[in-house]
Parts: structure tokens; sequence; C-alpha cells
């Protein structure tokens, strides 16, 4: 027998001892897409209505199942269209870390009256992402402790104008800087608009960089494409993290065309055919093969 070094002794032994190895965390895109089917199937699913009281207990029910529960933020937003209860939804992963990374996006669907918009790609992918994360998250070893965030109001009530949007997470950041948290949270990663059948994520120009040389330089290392290195200027819930001082990226791909080319967002025919379970799968590889790098800048 070939005499062994103590380096490739080490190797070995694990196998030899029958100790498992764990398998590399794996994105399920398919998993995720199930998902998104089935939270869009609920139908539109504006602020204060029934259908987002049911995506609640649905996301309720996917967490239950991995032992999470929810801290449930609700409250009573100040509309043009009156007062509207909404709820956030967060849920936490406990790491070793003082503070957290909180990892988010938005569950609730624009009100249409000329037609029913079930928002596949918005909001119904970053619901369907954030589940799917949740479930390899709870797996991982974390090095932080991280939060995921389900936001309610991201969409206006009419004209996106004035504070008529992002109320969830307004309300969010108010709360946590009346509580004392805010100083714990360590950066917010937004995911938004994530399952164009043809991805193309563009830098969001007001973003903290070093969170965006993270997510571009995992997806550089991974020959991810989709990742371009253009930028684009978009209001989103993450402007409210940053103008409290958490550094914070927005993931998005806000141009948004069916298969035929025609204008997706904000129209009928963002649905389940202008959607992609490899979209999905794409950036939840990118994002876990990040979560080192921002989990040791965090670290600091």
């Amino acid at each position: 027998m070939r005499k062994l070094t103590t380096a490739l002794l080490f190797a070995f032994l694990p196998g030899c001892l029958g100790v498992a190895q764990a398998p590399p965390l794996t994105f399920d895109g398919g998993r995720a897409h199930e998902h998104l089917r089935r939270v869009v199937a609920i139908g539109p699913r504006p602020a204060g209505s029934a259908a987002a009281e049911r995506t609640r207990t649905y996301i309720r029910q996917q967490f239950a199942a991995i032992g999470l529960t929810p801290q449930e933020q609700s409250f009573v937003a100040r509309t043009p269209l009156g007062p509207v209860n909404m709820t956030n939804l967060r849920f936490t992963i406990p790491g070793p870390a003082a503070g957290r990374l909180v990892i988010g996006g938005h569950y609730d669907t624009k009100i249409f009256r000329d037609f029913p918009f079930t928002g596949a790609n918005d909001a119904g992918s970053s619901t369907a992402f954030l589940i799917e994360m949740g479930r390899l998250l709870k797996m991982r070893d974390n090095r932080t402790t991280i939060e995921l965030l389900f936001l309610d109001g991201e969409e206006s009530t009419g004209n996106w104008e004035g504070t008529d949007h992002t109320y969830g997470s307004r309300h969010y950041v108010q709360a946590a800087r009346a509580d004392g948290s805010l100083e714990g949270i360590g950066a917010f990663i937004l995911v938004d608009m994530i399952a164009d059948h043809d991805l193309r994520i563009k830098r969001e120009a007001r973003s903290t960089p070093w969170l965006a040389d993270a997510i571009w330089g995992a997806a550089t290392r991974l020959k991810r494409q989709e990742f371009e290195e253009g930028s684009v200027a978009v209001e989103d819930d993450h402007l409210n993290f940053l103008a409290a001082g958490i550094p914070a990226l927005d993931i998005i791909d806000f141009e948004y065309y069916t298969r035929s080319g025609a204008p997706a967002w904000h129209t009928r025919d963002d649905t389940l055919e202008n959607v992609s379970a490899r979209s999905l799968e794409i950036v939840g590889e990118v994002l876990l093969a990040a979560l080192p790098a921002i989990e040791q800048r965090l670290a600091r």
C-alpha cells in the first residue's frame, strides 16, 4: 500500500470513518418556482386585502415546516385611499455575530382597477425567492444572524409620488430606530423582480458599493453574465435603509418584457408565462456565493 502523508491521511479519514460530508447548498429554482406558482394562484394581493393575508398564511406555513416562526410587525398605513392595515413578516436565523444581515423583498401587488394584476414577477418572485432562501439558510452554517424580511406595502396606491409607496420598509426602519435595534443591522439586501425570463441585472446606482462588489464579484466567479456592469437608479425599499445609514443593495431587473417583447412591468402580462425558474436559481446561486464575503465584512 502506498504510504500516505499526514495531510493526505487526514483528508482521507472522514470517508474511511463514515463521517458524512455536508453537501453544498444549492438554490432550487424549481422549488422556488412552485412557491411562485402557488402565490400567483391566490390572485391579486394588494396591501390590506384578504388575499394579502392568505399570502402571509402561505409564507408562515412554509417557514413553520423548517421550524421558524414569524415576528409580525403590524401597523396602519395612512394612504391616499385612507388607513390600510399592513403587516411585515420577519424570520430570524440566529448566528454567532452580534449584528444581523437582513435579506428582504415585498409580497404585495399593485392595485389595478381594470384588470386582475397577479404580479408573477412583481412581487411573486421576491416572495418565492425568500421562502426557498429560508430553507437553505436554516441548514447553512451562517457566520452572522440572518433575518428574512417580507415587506408589505411597497407598491403605491396610485401614482408613485410623495410617501405613497414603500410603507413596510419605512415602518420597519422607524420601528428599529424606536426600539434601539437599528444599529444592530449590518446590511440590507433587497430582491425585487428577479424572475424575468430574460434576466439582466444592472447595478442599482444608489446601492452601497461594497455590497454590490460582493454580489458582482460572486457573479463573475460563477460566470453569470446576467449580472451586467451597467447601472440604473431605482426607487425601492432599500432607500429607506440607506436614509437610515444602513448599507443596502437592490438586486432588481427593472427591464421586464414578455417573451414577444412587449412591456410586462405593471401590466396584465406579468404572468407565469414570462418568468423563469432558472432566473430565480441564478440569483440564489449568486447570493449564496457572495454571503461569505458579506459576512466577513460585517464581522469587522
